[in-house]
């Protein structure tokens, strides 16, 4: 079974260990990431490969909800 591709919106860890969020893809080749939270500048991926999804956007939207109706 192969890993799931990163999408806009998925939480993932890059190849050096950063948590972030994928914001945008260019031209499906480049990944731009930012931080979960903070004020680090975003970096980009040409190597989505590299990317494991840690929480899919709908699972993280999904969790919000629940949180927000508590």
């Amino acid at each position: 079974m192969s890993r799931a591709r990163a999408e806009v919106g998925d939480l993932v860890e890059d190849e050096t260990g950063q948590r972030a969020i994928v914001t945008d893809i260019r031209h499906a080749e480049v990944w731009i990431l930012r931080p979960p939270s903070g004020t680090t500048p975003q970096w980009e991926t040409d190597d989505p490969d590299s990317l494991q999804v840690l929480e899919p956007r709908a699972v993280r939207a999904r969790l919000r909800r629940e949180q927000s109706d508590r």
